[in-house]
């Protein structure tokens, strides 16, 4: 599949998003969407480790729900077997308490906890962030010194959070189009840095 191919999918991936959290709504748990079918050819982790991530988010998920239940708006995202925590939760226990039980996941890394304990978000502020991650990869596929897919997107209460392995020169670019969104408060990095010998050495061991 050809880099404009993959581009023109993972854009239409995005806006079926969009559309489809408009008509349904956010979940009070949600779960971190994986790469599609499409695009795992030139996605930077291995295939493995793209099936290992989607089991550790649905893993996660399971043990959310028996650890807080409704208590809360929780996000799980995994990227290269590192998990992503993002949300609202009820108190300090549930968030240290949900840190403990999702770190013993099998095949998992690392956890980036970053909760906060407050009350859940509003309908309005999920929508608001639905828009601001579309628009953040359409800037990302637009650009044309990033591999948009190599980049997962999170956003909360106006909070967009990176992952991926990238470059310190792609996460700079990628932080500064990110910042440029009407509407981000903040960006976070959850990156795996790689040295440019590092990016060229695993580009050819895909091709």
């Amino acid at each position: 599949m050809n880099k404009t191919r993959a581009f023109s999918l993972l854009r239409s991936a995005t806006l079926v998003g969009v559309a489809s959290a408009a008509l349904s709504g956010c979940a009070a748990l949600l779960i971190g969407g994986a790469v599609g079918t499409a695009l795992m050819v030139s996605d930077r982790r291995t295939s493995g480790v793209q099936i290992e991530d989607q089991a550790i988010e649905l893993k996660a998920l399971t043990r959310i729900r028996e650890a807080v239940g409704n208590r809360g708006h929780i996000s799980a995202t995994s990227y290269n077997r590192t998990l992503l925590l993002t949300g609202e939760v009820a108190s300090e226990a549930d968030r240290t308490a949900l840190e403990q039980t999702l770190s013993r996941i099998e095949n998992l890394r690392s956890t980036v906890n970053e909760l906060a304990v407050m009350g859940s978000s509003s309908m309005a502020s999920r929508s608001s962030d639905t828009v601001i991650t579309s628009r953040v990869k359409a800037n990302f596929l637009d650009a044309k010194d990033l591999q948009a897919n190599a980049i997962k997107v999170v956003t909360e209460r106006g909070t967009v959070y990176l992952m991926g392995r990238v470059t310190e020169r792609e996460a700079t670019r990628a932080t500064e189009l990110a910042r440029g969104i009407s509407g981000v408060q903040k960006v976070v990095r959850v990156f795996e840095i790689l040295t440019e010998a590092e990016l060229t050495d695993l580009g050819s061991k895909k091709n």
